[in-house]
Order: C-alpha cells, then structure tokens, then sequence
C-alpha cells in the first residue's frame, strides 16, 4: 500500500482507523563486519522531539541525544538484532528483512501498521507500508533509523575493545580503506561476514 507524499504517512494511516503506527528501519546492511540492527519505533501523536531525521544525515552527538529523547517518549520501542554468522548464512537482505521482523516482535506494546523504510515487505501478518527513503518522510521511519544507528555503533565501540586492530570504533565495520588494509594484514577476525566481497578480497 502505498503513501500520499505530500501528507506524513502516520497521519495518512491513521486517517484509515489505525492508532498503534510502528516506524521499522535498519542499519548495517553495508559493513563488511558485525551485525545488522533494525528498530521499531511507535512515537505519540503529539511528541516533542526536535530534529528528527534521517541518521545518516546528523551527527553522532546528535543522534545520541535523540536516542534517548525518543526512548524517553515513544510509546514503545523495539530492536532486532541478526548476527554476522547468519548474514553470512541467508544473506544480508534476508537478514535485515528478520531484524527488522524481530524489532517488531520486541515492541512491548500493541501494533497494528508498519511503516517500512525501503521496498521489501517484513514477513508478518501486520498490515504495512512501504516507503522508499522513509527515514526523509516518516518522523517514526526517522526515529527508528536513529534507534537502529546508534545501537549498533555502539556494539561495534566494544567490539573495538576485543579487536583493536581494525579500528571498529571509527570505521564501525564499514569497508574503509584503512579497515581493508588491516583485512589484508591481519586477516579477518569472528565478527567479519565471510561472504562479502570486500572481506574475501583481502583476506586472501
């Protein structure tokens, strides 16, 4: 189903009746180490969190300070978290598809719409849409991309602490030229994804 553009996708959906709105977006599909996160997302109609956007688009002192306002008012919040070893098992799509289902399934509270960033549909019962940069047009698509960014930054900082060599804090697992050279130097360690092209390259 799809949005109007000009009318916030949470106002359309619940013109049509529904109330429980859930935002889904993830983050992680590109590194080439750690995990992939989603969230879920359900703000209140009238919230006061100033600045929400696309996490890509702020910065990391920002996206923390929105990370715990939008913890301290959304109605509910839920993270999906789907490990490299699977990744590698049924791919980084399929594994975003099940963060994001799981991020859904953690929500501690009634949903009854998804709004999904993107164009691949979660597999659930859940009536949804999908939204193609959802996380630029959905306040609750945003609050969720913030959510699923800073939560895996953050487990990616102490994944830093058990492999130092490869600068997990900065690069957080994304194909850097520096992370790519300390592939090829000290080979990939548990958390890379074996199947992504950049670690095969340099791992030998």
């Amino acid at each position: 189903m799809k949005c109007t553009p000009h009318i916030l996708p949470e106002r359309e959906i619940s013109m049509r009746g529904y109330r429980f709105i859930a935002g889904i977006d993830e983050a992680g599909r590109g590194p080439l180490a750690g995990s992939v996160a989603a969230a879920a997302v359900i703000l209140p109609e009238n919230n006061n969190i100033s600045g929400i956007a696309d996490s890509k688009k702020l910065s990391a002192k920002k996206r923390e300070t929105l990370f715990n306002e939008i913890y301290e008012q959304a109605l509910a919040v839920g993270v999906g978290i789907v490990s490299q070893k699977e990744i590698d098992k049924i791919n980084i799509l399929q594994a975003s598809l099940k963060a994001m289902r799981l991020a859904v399934l953690d929500l501690r509270c009634h949903v009854d719409y998804l709004l999904v960033d993107g164009i691949h549909a979660i597999p659930t019962a859940i009536p949804q849409s999908t939204i193609i940069k959802g996380d630029s047009i959905s306040p609750s698509i945003a609050a969720a991309s913030i959510i699923a960014k800073v939560t895996r930054d953050r487990m990616m900082v102490e994944y830093h602490k058990l492999f130092p060599e490869y600068n997990f804090a900065k690069n957080k697992g994304y194909g850097t030229k520096e992370h790519k050279l300390a592939i090829q130097r000290f080979g990939c360690c548990e958390i890379h994804r074996k199947t992504f092209r950049g670690v095969k390259e340099y791992s030998g």
